[in-house]
């Protein structure tokens, strides 16, 4: 951004083309800024970049949440699961987390009204669900409640003076280190941990609803014609794979560090490292939730003449205007795509 406003380097114009900054100005009629004393390094210095991709996740991830709440309740709803584990007189009152108590009031209300819960509520022979199913709010209330402190850090840094030399209401001009990136660092490493587990627990639950040992008497791998259709075996992989690349990038950013600057900048926040290993696991997140809500909506159309619950019904309603049901093997990749451009938050 700093080099686009000095009329320097290349970007993208509005035909979506990279072309040199200086020809998109003119053509633009916005003449470049000439720089002031100190002005160069505000633009370069502190937290600014790091901070934009944190809020950009902050943004991203509260969106993706609401969604996996549904997303998680149509796997409990499919997998024949129970919704007793998410009554609310089990969360705040006893564990006062209250992102596990936001979670678990959506998982419960997304499956108000179902005849498929309802249909095995009494003489059911498990005692329990996975802990995939019946844990579900646990782990995305701990996102949750990761993406609030999250929030508040960013907030605060919204509002800081990050800049050096820094000038006081009294006129002095001192040297501080307030660039320092620690505290966004650490966030951005923190929210990539809690996504990744998110996507981790995402995928147990789509390997849970492929095994027809554990499915609750559904065809292996979801197959139109088992043994002829792989069914979405391959959609398994891919999650798979999603989340390993996920707890590679989990590996925390900010515990490293490299000097430079003759050793005067000896210790550094490693922060836009983190941000841009977040960015990538928020993507990641974003496209194995997918392969749960297609996994999941086949689950519960595989059981009528049973009804979803309203909420889960007007999710799954809202994936057959992009993405086709049950049948047999097709190209999965495009369905994929379209289901994690669903689940994609709106433009602000």
């Amino acid at each position: 951004c700093a080099m686009v406003l000095m009329g320097e380097g290349r970007a993208f114009g509005p035909d979506g083309l990279e072309r040199p900054v200086p020809e998109l100005l003119a053509e633009a009629g916005i003449s470049p800024i000439e720089l002031r004393e100190k002005e160069g390094l505000a633009l370069i210095n502190g937290t600014d970049g790091m901070l934009g991709m944190l809020c950009l996740a902050i943004f991203d991830l509260e969106h993706l949440l609401d969604e996996a709440d549904v997303i998680a309740a149509m796997s409990v709803e499919g997998l024949m699961g129970t919704d007793q584990v998410f009554r609310a007189q089990l969360h705040e009152p006893l564990r006062p987390h209250p992102g596990q108590a936001t979670s678990a009031r959506n998982m419960f209300a997304a499956l108000v009204g179902s005849e498929i819960v309802a249909s095995h509520r009494h003489g059911d022979d498990k005692v329990q669900d996975a802990y995939s199913l019946r844990c579900a709010p646990q782990v995305a209330g701990a996102v949750r409640d990761t993406i609030a402190y999250a929030r508040s850090v960013a907030e605060r840094e919204l509002a800081a003076a990050i800049d050096n030399p820094v000038v006081l209401e009294d006129g002095e001009v001192t040297s501080n280190g307030n660039f320092h990136g620690a505290p966004v660092g650490y966030v951005l490493d923190f929210l990539a941990i809690a996504a990744t587990d998110l996507a981790s627990i995402s995928e147990r639950r789509v390997d849970r609803m492929l095994d027809r040992h554990r499915n609750s008497g559904l065809t292996p791998f979801l197959a139109a014609d088992a043994g002829v259709d792989s069914g979405l075996m391959i959609a398994q992989y891919t999650a798979a794979g999603l989340v390993s690349d996920c707890k590679r990038l989990a590996v925390p950013a900010s515990v490293d560090s490299i000097p430079s600057s003759a050793m005067q900048e000896d210790h550094v926040s490693m922060g836009w490292h983190a941000g841009r290993k977040l960015r990538r696991v928020v993507d990641n997140l974003r496209n194995v939730l997918a392969i749960e809500y297609i996994g999941a909506a086949r689950c519960v159309e595989l059981r009528a003449p049973h009804k979803p619950a309203p909420i889960t019904g007007a999710a799954i309603a809202r994936l057959r205007t992009k993405v086709a049901g049950h049948g047999p093997d097709r190209f999965l990749a495009p369905e994929l795509e379209a289901a994690a451009e669903i689940l994609r938050a709106p433009k602000a």
